[in-house]
Order: structure tokens, then C-alpha cells, then sequence
């Protein structure tokens, strides 16, 4: 398992500093921490990240007895001890008897109701701290002019094409420009479609475009809406898609 995977390891981290990553899981992480600098950095992230949200909560008075509770559990005082509240208790203003069963149940639905609201807050937080993954850009073409300017650049990763318009570019009122692949076997070129004449645009990436049988893209001049025929009508510029 790659622990060192961006998500996983948020993941782990996060459960981590909250206490829910226990026994062997618990002990791996600590390992891993002191293996991997990024492991102990995503480590320090989120407490960070925690403890600035639990900053912004209410402090709570515990009741007595969780005190007394805790002092019969470490063996420093007798589970018989008289102070220890019993069962049932009388309340000082009306004299009813309280059951102190009842009470235990809504405590353990308390917290069952804060567990779950905590474990909301945590998913929340995972979602929207993951990071979006940028597209990885495996090839790249450059279109350039007879001085050798560019004009446009388009980055090609394995699902998007980036198609970036560049301040050289002055566009034409009455043409457009069409964007094709060259198939390396001298067949038809194919069409990309229009090419933005400003900022640029994304779009998908076709399966053929990285194959060995594309050569390299190019540009032509087109009527307005690109070409009726199906075929370039004047090709102006022909780029290679170089790997990166």
C-alpha cells in the first residue's frame, strides 16, 4: 500500500491526531512518521488544522463523578467509597429520586450524537482540504508564425487538452482558424475543431491524438464556422507534439 498517496495520507493523518487510528494502524503510522518527512508534515498539518477548530468550541464543566469515576478506575480511591454518588440520588430541591440509569443513557446518547457530529465535521474537512489534482501534461505543441512567435500553445494530458491563445495572435474578422491532427501515413488530416482566438478553452482529449499514428497538428484559414468540405482549405502552420 502507498501510504504516501496525497488522499491516503490525509486521511491517515486526520485519524490520526483525532485518536480513531488505533493499535497496530496506530503504531505503523508512528513508524511511518519517523521513515517520512511528508508523513510527520501532514501529521503537523492537521493538528494544526484541529486544534484551531477546537479552539473554536465552548469549554464544558465535566460533573463531579466523571473525577471520582476516574480516580476508582486508576485504584486511588474504593469503588465502596461513600463519596462515590450510588445509583439513585435524591434531588435537593424537590426530594425526587433521580435515576441515575436514565441519566447514564442520555450521556451515552450525548455522546453518540457528538461522536457522529464529529466524524461529519472530519469527512467535511477531508473534502475539502484534498487538493484538486492538476492534469498531468504528457505532450505539448507550440504553434508559431513565420517569425517564429508563438501563437498558441497546447498542453495535452492523458484526459484534457489546453489550449492557451498567446498575446501574439491578432485575429481576423472574417476567418477562423481550425485546429487537425496529421495522421503519419499521409492520410486526411482530422479536425480538432475551432481554435480560440482569445484567452483559450479546454477540451477533451481524443484517444488517437498521443498514438504513434498522429505526426503533428495543424492550423489552417477557414470561413467563418471552420471548413464545409471536411478538409483544411489553407494550411498555415504545422506543429510537432513533443513529450514532456
Amino acid at each position: 500500500m502507498n501510504y504516501l498517496k496525497e488522499e491516503r495520507l490525509n486521511a491517515l493523518a486526520a485519524e490520526y491526531v483525532v485518536g480513531t487510528l488505533r493499535g497496530k494502524a496506530r503504531t505503523r503510522y508512528q513508524k511511518l512518521m519517523m521513515q517520512y518527512q511528508a508523513v510527520s508534515d501532514a501529521t503537523a498539518q492537521w493538528e494544526q488544522y484541529l486544534t484551531g477548530f477546537a479552539e473554536t468550541l465552548p469549554p464544558v464543566t465535566p460533573p463531579d463523578n466523571v473525577w471520582e469515576n476516574i480516580q476508582v478506575k486508576l485504584g486511588h480511591k474504593a469503588a465502596n467509597d461513600p463519596s462515590i454518588a450510588s445509583d439513585t440520588q435524591f434531588s435537593s430541591k424537590s426530594g425526587e429520586v433521580i435515576d441515575f440509569e436514565k441519566e447514564k443513557q442520555k450521556r451515552w446518547k450525548n455522546l453518540s450524537f457528538i461522536s457522529t457530529a464529529a466524524a461529519m465535521v472530519l469527512a467535511v474537512l477531508l473534502f475539502v482540504m484534498q487538493p484538486v489534482p492538476a492534469p498531468v501534461v504528457s505532450h505539448i505543441a507550440v504553434v508559431n508564425n513565420a517569425d517564429n512567435t508563438p501563437l498558441w500553445v497546447i498542453e495535452v494530458s492523458g484526459d484534457s487538452m489546453n489550449v492557451k491563445v498567446t498575446d501574439a495572435f491578432v485575429a481576423l474578422a472574417d476567418k477562423d482558424y481550425e485546429l487537425w491532427m496529421v495522421p503519419a501515413n499521409g492520410e486526411a488530416p482530422i479536425s480538432l475543431g475551432l481554435l480560440p482566438e482569445a484567452n483559450g478553452d479546454t477540451r477533451a482529449t481524443p484517444d488517437i491524438l498521443l498514438s504513434q499514428s498522429i505526426a503533428a497538428l495543424a492550423v489552417s484559414l477557414e470561413a467563418p464556422g471552420g471548413s464545409v468540405t471536411g478538409s483544411p482549405t489553407e494550411v498555415l502552420y504545422i506543429a510537432p507534439i513533443v513529450s514532456v
